[in-house]
């Protein structure tokens, strides 16, 4: 019966995508800060509720993205990946699958190196997007206080999903944190989680019709 009658819910989860092409049309901000009330009920460990959110829209949007651009050409940053090496198989061939059908909705070739460092330039202009978040969370914590904010995370993106916006979560700012940090204005125990760009969704845009498959469930749970 679930898979005849889908719930909204379930409508909602498999619609939300990772959006890299917006319109240049502005986000409310009673909007966004509707969303992040709902957001606000996620789960968190012992009602800890770790996360902290800094909200970027109009000129701040622009500004932050120009800083970040700046450093990004000065080339001064070491390089930066939120994966360990060597990275597990399974995981790896996942990530260059994506790759592969990312560069091909671009239509960039997979050795075009000018142009993927563009299109990865454009991570830092939040894909165009009029509205940008950087999640952060107490540097003391541990991993389970990360499992929070992860959770209050996609309760937000499905939430804008549910009112016609899209969101791209994005952990490439991690590489720039100092530089958002003093942009910002963070507070001394702040670590920077990761970046969201928020907007109206650029439906035509190829890169945002990019489907990518899922697991199947015996393939990753095990049923004891």
């Amino acid at each position: 019966m679930c898979h005849e009658h889908p719930s909204l819910f379930r409508q909602l989860a498999a619609a939300r995508r990772s959006t890299r092409a917006f319109r240049d049309e502005n986000v409310p901000p009673a909007l966004i800060r509707d969303l992040l009330e709902t957001a606000s009920y996620a789960p968190s460990t012992f009602n800890t509720q770790p996360w902290r959110v800094h909200v970027l829209t109009g000129e701040a949007t622009q500004r932050v993205a120009q800083a970040i651009l700046t450093a990004h050409a000065a080339a001064l940053h070491p390089t930066f990946t939120p994966f360990p090496d060597p990275m597990p198989s399974a995981c790896r061939a996942l990530q260059e699958d994506f790759g592969g059908r990312y560069y091909q909705a671009l239509g960039i070739a997979r050795d075009d190196m000018a142009a993927r460092g563009r299109q990865t330039a454009r991570n830092y202009a939040f894909f165009g997007a009029p509205a940008g978040l950087m999640l952060t969370i107490p540097s003391a914590l541990t991993q389970h206080s990360w499992l929070d904010l992860g959770l209050f995370l996609q309760t937000f993106m499905i939430a804008a999903c549910e009112r016609g916006l899209a969101t791209c979560p994005q952990v490439a700012f991690g590489r720039y944190e100092d530089v958002i940090a003093r942009e910002l204005g963070f507070a001394p125990e702040e670590r920077l989680a990761c970046g969201v760009s928020l907007g109206w969704p650029e439906l035509e845009a190829p890169v945002n019709r990019m489907q990518m498959p899922r697991l199947e469930i015996d393939a990753f749970a095990r049923w004891h």
